[in-house]
């Protein structure tokens, strides 16, 4: 599937948006994405034993990990798929947030819900 060419004003407007839903730092990420509440939600495609948030997260930290310069196309594309989970997600918030599946898997989209 080919990608569209984004101009630089629409990856300055991703990147914003990124930056204001992804509130964790990569180290961070590669903490949670380590314990068994990140792996334990989530959708898993074709018989994948890790789930599609899981995989997002360590998208999101090599997303981190690069100089702006070097973001790729592709890079923009699962930048705007997370931003589009999260704010999507975060609008179904459960009465009980604090252990839920609904923060654990946020997470591993590199938003945590209790950070302001």
């Amino acid at each position: 599937m080919a990608t569209a060419t984004l101009d630089d004003q629409e990856k300055k407007a991703v990147q914003s948006e990124f930056d204001d839903v992804v509130n964790m730092t990569a180290s961070a990420i590669e903490k949670w994405l380590d314990t068994d509440e990140s792996k334990s939600v989530g959708q898993k495609k074709g018989g994948d034993d890790e789930s599609i948030g899981h995989q997002s997260g360590e998208r999101i930290i090599a997303i981190l990990k690069k100089k702006k310069a070097d973001l790729t196309d592709d890079d923009y594309v699962h930048m705007r798929k997370v931003v589009s989970y999260v704010k999507r997600h975060s609008a179904q918030k459960p009465k009980e947030v604090a252990g839920s599946n609904w923060e654990f898997s946020l997470k591993n989209w590199g938003h945590d819900p209790s950070k302001k």
